[in-house]
Order: C-alpha cells, then sequence, then structure tokens
C-alpha cells in the first residue's frame, strides 16, 4: 500500500481491528441478496424474495441506531454480542422457515430479527477516531474504510448469489450469518482499541444524535442518495435483460463500484483543505450531475463507462460526510451519528428500488434511470438547503476542529 495507508497502521492493534470490521461487514452486501436467491430458488416466489429483503433493510434501519446508541453509553463489547446473537438467531429461524417451508408471517418475524445485525462500519470508524482524533491520519482512515465498504460490495454478492446456485440454496445466507459472528467476536476481542463508553448522564447530555441539525441535514440528503444506489441496482438488472444480457449486470454494477473503490484509494492520499461542507456540497452536485448520462444510455458498455465514472463521486463524498459527522454531533454519540447516516442510506435504498420497479413495469429500463437522476436532484437541492447548518459546527462535538482548537488553547496556556 501506499506510505500514508501503511503508516496508518503502526497504530498498535488497528490491523487487528480493521480485519474485524471487514469479515463482520461482508454480511452487510451478502444477506439481503442472498435471502432473495435462497427464497426466489426454495419457493419461485420472487415477490416474497424482494418483500423479505425490503424487512431486513427496513428493520436494520429502524434498530441499527439504537443498538448504535446503546454501544455509545455501555461499550461496544457489552452491547455488539447480545444484539449479534440475537440476529444469529434470527437468521438461523429464516433458513430453518424456507427449507420446510412455514407461514410467511414467521419468515418476516425471523426477517425483521435480522435488522438487530449491529454497524460494524460505524464500529471500526468509531475506532480510528479515538485512535487519530485531530490528526491528518484521521482522513486518510476514514478513506481506508470507504474503500472497503466497496470491496465489501463488489464480492459479496458475487459469494453469496455463488454459493446459493453452485452449492444448496441456503448457502449465501448462512456464509454471511458465519462471517458475521467471527467479525463480531474478534471486533469484541480487542478491549484495547474500543471506544470509552460515554453513560448517560455523564457529560448532562441525553436524548439521540438526531436532534443535531447538522447531522439531520446529512441523514436527510442521504435519504436521497441512497435512492440513486437502489434505482441504479434495480435498473441496471433490468436494463442488462432487456437487451438480452441479464449476467452482465453484475459486471457493470461491479464497475460501479470499482469507481467509488478508486477514488477512496486516491482520495486517502490527499491532504485536503478548506471547509468540508463545501467539499461535500461539491461532492453531492456531482453524484446528482452524473446521473445524467444514465438517462441517453444505449447500450452496456456505454453504461459501464458512465457508471464506472459516477461511481468516482461516491467514496470521496461518504470520506467528508464522516468527517462533518464527526463536527456536528457530540463525542459521547458519535457511534450513533454515523449510523444515522446508514440508517438513511438503507430507507433510500429501498424507497430508490420500489420506485426504480413502478417505472421498469410501466415504461421500460431506460426510463427508469429517470428515478436516480430525479433522486439526485432532490439530493442536491436538500444538500443547498441545509448547507448552512453543515456550516455551524455544534458545540462539544467530538470532530477535528474541536481537537484543533484544544491544541491551540493548550499552547496559549
Amino acid at each position: 500500500m501506499p506510505s500514508p495507508y501503511r503508516a496508518l497502521f503502526a497504530a498498535p492493534g488497528s490491523r487487528g481491528f480493521s480485519a474485524a470490521g471487514f469479515i463482520g461487514r461482508m454480511p452487510l452486501s451478502m444477506m439481503g441478496i442472498g435471502v432473495v436467491t435462497m427464497v426466489s430458488q426454495l419457493t419461485g416466489r420472487y415477490g416474497l424474495a424482494g418483500a423479505l429483503s425490503a424487512t431486513i433493510a427496513l428493520s436494520a434501519a429502524l434498530i441499527g441506531p439504537q443498538i448504535s446508541r446503546l454501544v455509545d453509553q455501555h461499550g461496544q463489547r457489552r452491547v455488539l454480542r447480545p444484539a449479534t446473537l440475537v440476529a444469529l438467531a434470527a437468521a438461523a429461524g429464516l433458513l430453518l422457515a424456507a427449507h420446510f417451508d412455514w407461514p410467511d408471517g414467521v419468515l418476516f418475524a425471523c426477517a425483521a430479527g435480522i435488522g438487530s445485525v449491529p454497524s460494524l462500519g460505524a464500529m471500526i470508524r468509531a475506532r480510528w477516531a479515538a485512535v487519530y482524533r485531530g490528526t491528518p491520519q484521521l482522513h486518510t482512515a476514514y478513506s481506508f474504510e470507504s474503500v472497503v465498504d466497496e470491496v465489501c460490495f463488489i464480492f459479496g454478492p458475487i459469494i453469496s448469489i455463488g454459493l446459493s446456485t453452485a452449492w444448496f440454496p441456503e448457502a449465501g445466507p448462512l456464509l454471511a450469518a458465519g462471517f458475521l459472528a467471527v467479525g463480531v467476536l474478534w471486533l469484541t476481542a480487542q478491549r484495547a482499541t474500543e471506544p470509552e463508553p460515554h453513560p448517560r448522564g455523564r457529560d448532562g447530555r441525553g436524548g439521540t444524535a438526531l436532534r443535531s441539525p447538522g447531522l439531520q441535514v446529512l441523514v436527510a440528503t442521504f435519504v436521497a442518495t441512497g435512492a440513486i444506489f437502489g434505482a441504479v441496482d434495480v435498473v441496471t438488472v433490468a436494463f442488462a435483460d432487456e437487451r438480452g444480457h441479464k449476467s452482465a449486470a453484475s459486471v457493470v454494477l461491479a464497475l460501479y463500484a470499482a469507481g467509488s473503490c478508486v477514488a477512496g484509494l486516491v482520495f486517502g492520499l490527499l491532504h485536503v483543505k478548506g471547509a468540508p461542507e463545501r467539499r461535500w456540497l461539491l461532492g453531492v452536485l456531482l453524484m446528482s450531475v452524473s446521473m445524467i448520462p444514465l438517462l441517453l444510455v444505449g447500450n452496456l458498455p456505454f453504461l459501464a463507462v458512465a457508471l464506472f465514472v459516477a461511481g468516482l463521486f461516491i467514496a470521496p463524498t461518504m470520506i467528508t460526510t464522516m468527517s462533518l459527522i464527526e463536527e456536528h454531533v457530540p463525542r459521547a454519540q458519535l457511534t450513533e451519528g454515523m449510523t444515522w447516516v446508514s440508517t438513511g442510506l438503507a430507507v433510500g435504498v429501498a424507497l430508490g428500488s420500489s420506485a426504480a420497479g413502478w417505472v421498469i413495469d410501466a415504461a421500460g429500463a431506460r426510463a427508469g434511470y429517470g428515478v436516480p437522476a430525479v433522486s439526485g436532484a432532490v439530493a442536491a437541492v436538500v444538500g443547498f438547503l441545509g448547507f448552512r447548518r453543515l456550516s455551524r459546527p455544534a458545540p462539544g462535538r467530538g470532530g477535528t476542529v474541536e481537537q484543533h482548537d484544544e491544541r491551540q488553547e493548550r499552547n496559549v496556556a
């Protein structure tokens, strides 16, 4: 790896918790598509399969921030292990219910239980923040973790679908559950790098991190951004299917993630300066504009190029978002704040995929690319309207600016 990334892992324990986070995050991209593949193979009911996948996503969106709030208050080890045990038990119930053709109500109950899976990405970023808060290395760390996210989304679905189709239908979700168990157990065994918990009332603060005006802007914008991602996935599959090359959709979507991966690696090497809220707004605008060429696509090669270019703006925007969360959320609620952004994305993905499906049924796949274009425009409008809130960091925040001010105050003293 380039020297900034090698230097990043000089911190004791950083290799261990980052590796554990990578393994534990694989289910994020494997479980939903694995359930779709499993249920469609066992029952032939694609509508049921899609509804179960949406149930998992929406349940995680509702439960995830609550788990992260408990983590901020009581520590990762005390919360992640019980939460993961619930998710694993629900996953086992779903596999058994699908295999033995139990009533649909049991399937949906188990799918909702899987939503208790913790947000491992937020947990790892919180550990990096504890190690490198107030230093340029934190930017590099967030960049690296954004790349890890993209790698998971490139290879996770391929592994999950491949196992379920080549071995047995339950293989994909079963491996995803195994990754979750190993990742969480390995991560929570590493106590030295675990962020210090902040029990409620110690600093006089309470309530949810979502009370922060800046975080509200970020979450609202990323609901629209998530709609872009959800719509692009669905429409691309339909577009490739209409042209008789449905299997090529996975390659095209992998290039979308690869563009983000490349941009994240490069962005992590840069010494960024200036106001992060301006970089964030520029990133949102570029993501929005990059959806316009999709309205003109006529063949798969052009689509692949357009999506690769569009992917270049994802990781830098996400990395800057994490920096902004640090400036707008109290340190005692950092993990919850990061999880709320993931929740916004998950809700947006569900909305975008549903809207895209309706448009495809009514007007065809090419017209479906209007959904991500409109979603991008909404994200840009919300970003513009909320820009002033982002330019005013919250008092008592946990981010880099606070740390810089503290160093200045110590120097003056």
